[in-house]
C-alpha cells in the first residue's frame, strides 16, 4: 500500500499542476489572449495563433531533465527552435514574401520609395533610446529593428546580435505587426490635415513585364553591394520575386509563397512562442523591450507620414502624395497599406490609396532588410 501511495506521490510531483507557478499562469493567460485577439479581431490570425498556442505550451510547468523544454539541448522543441536560433527561417520566410509580392507600384512611382526609408528612423531611434536604458549596443539594435515591424527581420538580428533576447524581441515585432490598425490610425489622423486626407493621387503608369524582370536583379545587387551582411534576406527576397516575375518558374513561385511559406510561418510562430518560457521570458527586461517596440514603431509611423507632407513642399500640383500612405513605409505587409486605404476612404469613399501604399510597404521591406545589415555590419 506504501508502494502504491509513493508512486501516486510521485506522480503527482511530474505533474504540471505540482509545479505550477503565477508566472506560468500569467503567460498562460497571455497566450489565451493572443488566441482571443486572432480570431475575434481577426488581427493577424496566421501569426498570433501559432504564438499564442506556443505559448501555451512552453509554459506547462514540467520537472528539469525529462528533455522536452525548448532550451533542454537534444529536445524535439529545442530542435525546431534551432530555425529561430540560427536565423534559418527568416531567410525562407522572406523567399515566399518575394514570391508573393508586386513591385510594380514600386517601379512605376520609385520616389515613393523614400517614403519607406524615412520610416527606417524609428529603428534608429530606438536604438539610441536603448541605449540611454543601459542596453549594449548590439542589445540596443536588437530592439530598434522591432520599429520595421518586420518579425523575421528582427529575428534574423536578434539570433546575431542578442540571442538571449531573442523571445521578447519575436514577441514584441509580431505583436505591433499585429496592431498596425489600432496604432497607426490615430496617428495618422493626428498628424495630417482633411484637407491633406482628400489628396487624389495620379494613377501609376503601366509597369512592362520586362522591368518586372530587371529589377529582382538590379535591386539585389545594388543593395547587397552596398550592405553585404543583408544579402541572407535580401537575396531570398529579391530571387523569390524573380521566381514570381520570370513566367517560367511558376510552380517554384507557387510552392515558396504557398506550402514553404506556410510550414515556415507555423514553425516560427510555435516556437517563437514557446519561446517565451515564464523563468526565461518574464522580466523588467522584457517590459523595457516591448515599450521600446513601441515607441520604435511610433517613430517609423510618425517618420513616414510627415515625410510623405515634406515631399508634398516640392512636388507641383497634380502630382502631390496623399500622406496617409506615410504609415505604409514600415514593412507590414499589407497590412500598413490597407489601414491606408481604410483610413483614406473613410474621408472620400472613392479615393484608392492601396496600390501607391503598396510602393512604400514594399519598399519598407527592402528597408528593413537594409537597415538590419547595417546594425550587423556594425555591431556584429
Amino acid at each position: 500500500m506504501e508502494t502504491i501511495i509513493e508512486s501516486l506521490r510521485e506522480f503527482l510531483g511530474f505533474t504540471g499542476f505540482a509545479n505550477m507557478t503565477m508566472q506560468h499562469i500569467v503567460m498562460i493567460f497571455i497566450g489565451i489572449c493572443f488566441i482571443y485577439l486572432a480570431i475575434k479581431k481577426e488581427w493577424e490570425p496566421l501569426l498570433l495563433i501559432p504564438i499564442g498556442f506556443g505559448m501555451i505550451i512552453g509554459n506547462i510547468p514540467f520537472v528539469s531533465g525529462l528533455n522536452i523544454g525548448i532550451y533542454e539541448e537534444g529536445s524535439v522543441m529545442n530542435i525546431l527552435y534551432q530555425g529561430v536560433q540560427k536565423g534559418w527561417y527568416p531567410p525562407l520566410i522572406f523567399l515566399g514574401i518575394g514570391a508573393m509580392t508586386d513591385f510594380s507600384a514600386l517601379i512605376s512611382q520609385p520616389r515613393l520609395m523614400l517614403i519607406g526609408a524615412a520610416a527606417q528612423f524609428g529603428i534608429f531611434g530606438a536604438y539610441m533610446l536603448a541605449m540611454t536604458l543601459g542596453f549594449t549596443p548590439a542589445e540596443a539594435g536588437a530592439i530598434g529593428i522591432i520599429g520595421g515591424a518586420d518579425g523575421p527581420t528582427a529575428i534574423f538580428l536578434s539570433s546575431k546580435l542578442a540571442p538571449e533576447l531573442m523571445g521578447a524581441i519575436a514577441v514584441s515585432a509580431y505583436s505591433y505587426m499585429a496592431l498596425v490598425p489600432v496604432i497607426q490610425r490615430p496617428i495618422m489622423l493626428m498628424l495630417t490635415s482633411k484637407k491633406e486626407r482628400l489628396i487624389r493621387m495620379a494613377p501609376p503608369r503601366p509597369v512592362s513585364q520586362k522591368e518586372k524582370i530587371i529589377f529582382p536583379i538590379a535591386g539585389f545587387i545594388l543593395t547587397a553591394m552596398i550592405v553585404p551582411s543583408g544579402m541572407p534576406l535580401l537575396g531570398m527576397l529579391f530571387f523569390g520575386n524573380l521566381l514570381k516575375e520570370s513566367g517560367v518558374t511558376r510552380r517554384l513561385a507557387e510552392t515558396a509563397r504557398g506550402p514553404l511559406i506556410d510550414v515556415v510561418t507555423i514553425l516560427i510562430g510555435v516556437t517563437v512562442g514557446c519561446s517565451t518560457q515564464a523563468d526565461v521570458f518574464l522580466s523588467w527586461q522584457s517590459v523595457k523591450i516591448f515599450l521600446l517596440g513601441l515607441i520604435s514603431f511610433v517613430i517609423a509611423t510618425v517618420c513616414g507620414v510627415l515625410f510623405a507632407k515634406f515631399m508634398n513642399l516640392f512636388a507641383r500640383e497634380g502630382h502631390k502624395i496623399n500622406p496617409l500612405i506615410g504609415n505604409a513605409g514600415v514593412s507590414a505587409v499589407p497590412d500598413s497599406a490597407r489601414v491606408s486605404e481604410t483610413v483614406g476612404r473613410e474621408f472620400d469613399r472613392n479615393n484608392h490609396l492601396l496600390m501607391h501604399a503598396m510602393a512604400p510597404n514594399v519598399a519598407g521591406v527592402i528597408g528593413s532588410a537594409v537597415a538590419a545589415g547595417i546594425l550587423l555590419g556594425f555591431l556584429g
